[in-house]
């Protein structure tokens, strides 16, 4: 017990301070894509062909990335000879309308806001939630997990996931729902009480990711269930899905 409380004492203080600063983000996060059609040239078309999701498209010269397709693997950045595209390193990626989630160069992106302020004063002091893995790869699923860790610990912000849906306020999605895993999906939105909220979380579960159009899925869980909040990913990071979870209940500090 000794050698426990001493290794504790070495360890210090592990807790990122996260909203109020903003910890250094890995030199291989890919976060919010930013392109300027200034810099792209007329008749290329470089960065849509090479996108293995068809995430991109251009129109009148123009590119349009669709963050819920993107699975951020880097590849337009990579074989963009003028740079017109760059991952950046902003984390803070949820959106409450599945429009926003179409970025084009000249609009500024548009984050999610909160809950209704009537679902906020139910929801302001804790947020419990259930998952449900649908079918995805459990990358998505791992970083949610890393939220309940020392470095995050997701409790102090009242926020917790729970084993039963009739103890939840809301469901966390992840995967593009395969069809094994539409009932139990559906009867679990329908155990939670009212009022509730639905985030889906990574590319499989908002638009189907790479299982997009495969006979045995949905293509996301819009298809199946509503859905209030979007986080892109795959996987989203666990600030990103932090910060969206942060933004439901209002207790995100950042200023967009």
């Amino acid at each position: 017990m000794l050698k426990v409380l001493k290794t504790r004492i070495f360890q210090k203080y592990r807790t990122i301070s996260y909203p109020a600063s903003i910890p250094e983000m890995p030199d291989r996060f890919s976060g919010l894509p930013k392109h300027n059609n200034s810099l792209c040239e007329k008749n290329c078309r470089d960065c849509v062909d090479i996108c293995p999701l068809k995430a991109i498209t251009k129109k009148s010269n123009q590119i349009i990335i669709d963050l819920g397709k993107c699975i951020f693997c880097g590849e337009c950045e990579k074989i963009c000879k003028k740079h017109a595209i760059q991952f950046t390193d902003e984390h803070r990626m949820t959106v409450s309308n599945p429009s926003d989630l179409i970025i084009k160069s000249e609009e500024e992106f548009r984050h999610a806001i909160q809950v209704k302020n009537e679902i906020l004063k139910i929801f302001k002091r804790s947020l419990r939630l259930r998952q449900v893995s649908a079918g995805g790869c459990n990358a998505c699923e791992s970083d949610i997990n890393v939220l309940g860790t020392v470095g995050y610990d997701l409790g102090r912000f009242g926020i917790s996931f729970v084993a039963s849906p009739r103890h939840a306020d809301g469901l966390v999605v992840t995967g593009p729902v395969t069809k094994n895993m539409e009932e139990a999906l559906r009867k679990t939105y329908d155990a939670i009480p009212e009022p509730k909220i639905v985030i889906a979380v990574g590319a499989c579960a908002i638009s189907g990711g790479l299982f997009a159009d495969h006979t045995e899925t949905h293509s996301g869980v819009e298809k199946i269930i509503p859905v209030d909040y979007y986080i892109p990913g795959c996987p989203p990071h666990p600030l990103t899905i932090l910060d969206g979870l942060l933004t439901v209940i209002k207790r995100n500090n950042n200023k967009f």
